[in-house]
């Protein structure tokens, strides 16, 4: 934990504080570590952000957790759309043949 808070500039206490509000939860080494993520690391650098903005801990938070859902849900339609595009231009070539 110690050698994360380091590289991202945070305490250890702020990134058990981003545990506590379920932003992050790290796997555990043999030995009880917090081990994290690169995707975590991600995480809690976009919470230190938006906190050092002035964002309150826990809104910060909900914003990650709202801006990660709208980019799984823009990938999502960005592939239904290219499944559309492939079954109208499947039909449409079975149609012109």
């Amino acid at each position: 934990m110690g050698r994360a808070a380091e590289m991202l500039g945070v305490t250890p206490a702020f990134l058990r504080n981003l545990g506590t509000a379920k932003l992050i939860e790290p796997q555990r080494s043999e030995g009880g570590h917090r081990r994290y993520s690169r995707y975590q690391l991600r995480l809690a650098a976009r919470a230190r952000e938006l906190v050092d903005q002035g964002t309150a801990l826990e809104a910060a938070c909900r914003i990650i957790i709202l801006e990660d859902q709208l980019a799984e849900a823009l990938r999502i339609n960005t592939e239904l759309q290219q499944i559309h595009d492939r079954q109208r231009s499947d039909s449409t070539d079975r149609i012109s043949a």
